[in-house]
């Protein structure tokens, strides 16, 4: 009977060690933007490499069924209905949500090419100074990072809370360009072959712009595994060559003519203290392409 007694407690034991073995190797859902352009696609494939470093759960990516607005994804992660967002940082949103602070582009979403329409290259090549620039007119989302930066250089900003809207805008003379992280306007314009639209070749407005993944402040852990996937995937280099080998990215480095372009610097007033531009890892310099 003592023998019955110790054999019945070893298996209840081998029996509780596999279902702690089961349940801590748990199945997590990871509610996002739906991508269904290049850039979205790309964001998606830095949360799921930051992801795939956590080898005790597994994890399932369940897309919005249409692509969101910044300012409906903002308010789906406020309402917790969103796990996982990413967006161009703001102060705002870093207080607001838990900021994953590598930028996920290494800083091209601050480096603006434009799109403008076909036929008006000539008026791009005459400018020579900002002031030369605060004589056209931007367009952008009226929620983006971007406005406000624009808007604190005096640059004329046309806004809209439509993203597609933008295109046919531009394309209606509502304003004169359309500012893009230079990794975003050859894709964009594929997309949008029906408009007389085309990248502008000569300048680049420069500002620090990182775009982080962001989830909810209630969500910790999540922010945590993210965190320690994407250090993961910096130290073994995993990260850079996901971004280099992007077809988006090859596109850009390949095309955007960077280093011929008149660049012009303004400032972000938006940006928090603890943005990592010490950590050189995270940013690329486009003065060695």
């Amino acid at each position: 009977m003592n023998k019955f007694i110790k054999r019945l407690a070893v298996l209840v034991a081998l029996l509780g060690l596999s279902y702690g073995s089961v349940a801590w190797a748990a199945n997590i859902e990871i509610r996002h933007n739906k991508a269904e352009s290049p850039k979205e696609a790309y964001q998606l494939s830095v949360l799921q490499l930051a992801l795939s470093y956590d080898k005790a759960n597994q994890y399932q990516y369940v897309p919005t069924q249409n692509t969101y607005s910044q300012s409906k994804l903002i308010k789906e992660l406020e309402n917790q209905h969103l796990d996982v967002i990413w967006l161009g940082t703001t102060q705002e949103y870093e207080q607001k949500f838990i900021p994953i602070r590598v930028p996920l582009y290494k800083g091209l979403l601050g480096h603006r090419v434009f799109i403008i329409r076909d036929g008006e290259q000539g008026t791009f090549s005459s400018v020579t100074s900002l002031d030369d620039l605060r004589l056209l007119k931007a367009g952008q989302g009226r929620y983006w990072a971007d406005t406000q930066i624009l808007s604190h250089a005096n640059i004329p900003v046309i806004t809209t809370s439509k993203y597609p809207n933008l295109f046919y805008m531009l394309e209606g003379a509502r304003f004169d360009y359309f500012p893009r992280g230079v990794h975003e306007p050859w894709a964009e314009i594929n997309a949008h072959q029906d408009l007389p639209l085309t990248v502008e070749q000569d300048l680049l407005l420069v500002y620090p712009l990182p775009a982080y993944l962001f989830v909810h402040a209630n969500n910790p852990q999540l922010a945590a595994v993210i965190t320690k996937g994407l250090e993961q995937a910096l130290s073994d280099g995993s990260f850079d060559k996901q971004f280099y080998a992007n077809p988006m990215i090859k596109q850009v480095l390949a095309n955007a003519n960077l280093g011929a372009r008149r660049v012009f610097k303004i400032n972000n007033p938006n940006l928090s203290e603890h943005t990592p531009f010490s950590d050189k890892r995270l940013w690329l310099d486009i003065s060695v392409l």
